[in-house]
């Protein structure tokens, strides 16, 4: 049989994936499933090539690694679109099937928390909120959570530079949030002002880290001009929660020296 488009892409299958609870069905809840089975797919192809930079980062593959922050740049871009759609639900409307979600919460989204952990965001107490049940995605968290960030391997790339790295630091506990370091930064400043073509790629991961920082303000208002202050669903951590993690940047010691450039 020929491969059509839709037997490539599965559409038969992905298209029955959509399953409201409320009954009879009200109307934005496929809105909001939909969303939400985008946001994974997105966060699947990021953590894709977050892998990819990683690996381009331990080869020193310059070039690699500017075009995996340039394509996760626009991912980031395209998310925070995403919520202008989501924000066309009223508070009612949501309110209208926010019950039918019983214990489901996007505290449960495994890839994200997998995301968090790659970029550095290291909290194991986080994993108190993955489902039970789903023991192999409970499995990628927790290697992600024992796994080196993609911090660590940028510094393993800034040490092929020249850069130097304290041996506290390359020797650090990886299963703890990432810390900036005074050291690398000297080392930063001194790349930004004599390779121009690294700066490319150091522009883009802040560019990157500027454009997560922007999902989660607005993750975070879409969030808070839904439900305001009561309890996320599933019992978990309302907007105060997301709001602690805002403006926490993946490359610290890039922003730190910004005011030395």
């Amino acid at each position: 049989m020929a491969l059509t488009y839709s037997r490539y892409l599965r559409l038969p299958e992905l298209l029955q994936l959509q399953h409201v609870q409320s009954d009879p069905p009200e109307h934005d809840e496929l809105l909001f499933i939909i969303i939400h089975q985008t946001y994974e797919l997105w966060f699947r192809l990021v953590l894709h090539e977050l892998d990819r930079i990683g690996r381009c980062f331990v080869r020193a593959d310059l070039y690699g690694a500017i075009a995996g922050f340039q394509r996760c740049r626009t991912v980031m871009k395209t998310l925070v679109g995403q919520l202008d759609i989501l924000e066309t639900m009223t508070p009612m409307s949501f309110t209208s099937f926010r019950d039918r979600l019983e214990t489901s919460s996007g505290f449960q989204s495994t890839q994200f928390r997998e995301l968090e952990f790659v970029l550095g965001f290291k909290r194991p107490e986080a994993m108190r909120y993955l489902p039970e049940g789903d023991d192999a995605a409970v499995a990628r968290v927790r290697r992600r959570l024992d796994d080196r960030s993609i911090v660590d391997h940028f510094r393993t790339f800034l040490e092929g530079h020249g850069v130097s790295v304290p041996a506290a630091v390359r020797e650090r506990d990886v299963t703890l949030p990432v810390e900036a370091s005074v050291e690398i930064q000297d080392g930063l400043l001194h790349l930004h002002r004599t390779r121009p073509d690294l700066v490319i790629l150091f522009e883009l991961m802040c560019d990157f880290d500027e454009g997560l920082q922007e999902w989660r303000y607005r993750h975070v208002k879409v969030v808070e001009r839904t439900i305001g202050a009561k309890q996320g669903t599933g019992g978990s951590p309302g907007v105060d929660f997301l709001k602690r993690s805002l403006f926490i940047p993946v490359f610290a010691d890039l922003w730190a020296i910004r005011h030395r450039l």
